[in-house]
């Protein structure tokens, strides 16, 4: 049986999703084409653009371009699963299911499959 929560919650023009999912399937179900605006931002500033902006950190992830840049060269994603050393942002492990929410969002825009 697939144990499927999403809790929708909009603040400030940004909409965070929540979701829990048995399957990889049941995610991409829920969110079947990520975008950067709608989804990959909202994360960004709330969870990495504390210390990544404004040169405190490398890399920023303030603009699409550079959260795309650290897609593209595997940075952003083998820290945020922790299998390339610390694992990001530093507070903890974001949910599995925005980690591939992310990483489906590369693959569709990014990288090849």
């Amino acid at each position: 049986m697939k144990n499927l929560k999403i809790v929708l919650l909009a603040l400030g023009g940004f909409l965070l999703v929540s979701c829990e999912a048995t399957t990889e399937q049941d995610i991409s179900s829920v969110v079947a084409n990520p975008t950067y605006n709608a989804h990959i931002k909202p994360v960004m500033t709330s969870k990495c653009t504390s210390c990544h902006s404004g040169g405190n950190q490398n890399p920023n992830l303030e603009t699409y371009s550079e959260v795309k840049d650290a897609s593209m060269n595997g940075n952003l994603l083998c820290r945020l699963d922790a299998t390339c050393g610390n694992i990001m942002p530093q507070s903890g492990r974001l949910p599995q299911a925005t980690i591939d929410m992310i990483n489906k969002w590369a693959d569709l825009n990014y990288r090849e499959n």
